[in-house]
């Protein structure tokens, strides 16, 4: 990877992280459209409760740390970091299978 590729890469990542931080403030604690709906139509209370709703991050990480804001904070740059992780795996995987394809295919 040339310093080129390197400094757009960082950048990106940088810019990533900060609307992560930032942007991830502005989640709303009213209900999103279904549940909106569900609340309106008397149904709510039938939802069971999510399986991971035990999990760290959810609900924005609330209660990591009990500050609601860093909490927020936090779960947006896991969720950024996590999501390029995920990315990264699966092009690796491409690379690499696109890799043997093409060395099968040079033997033959």
């Amino acid at each position: 990877m040339d310093r080129r590729t390197k400094t757009l890469f960082a950048s990106g990542l940088v810019v990533a992280l900060l609307l992560a931080v930032v942007v991830s403030q502005l989640s709303s604690n009213d209900p999103d459209g279904l549940e909106y709906v569900a609340q309106q139509e008397g149904f709510a209370d039938a939802a069971d409760d999510h399986a991971l709703e035990a999990s760290p991050l959810a609900e924005y990480g609330r209660g990591l740390t009990g500050n609601d804001t860093l909490d927020t904070a936090i779960a947006g740059v896991l969720g950024v970091i996590i999501t390029l992780a995920v990315g990264y795996g699966v092009f690796w995987l491409a690379r690499r299978t696109a890799r043997r394809r093409d060395d099968t295919a040079n033997r033959a």
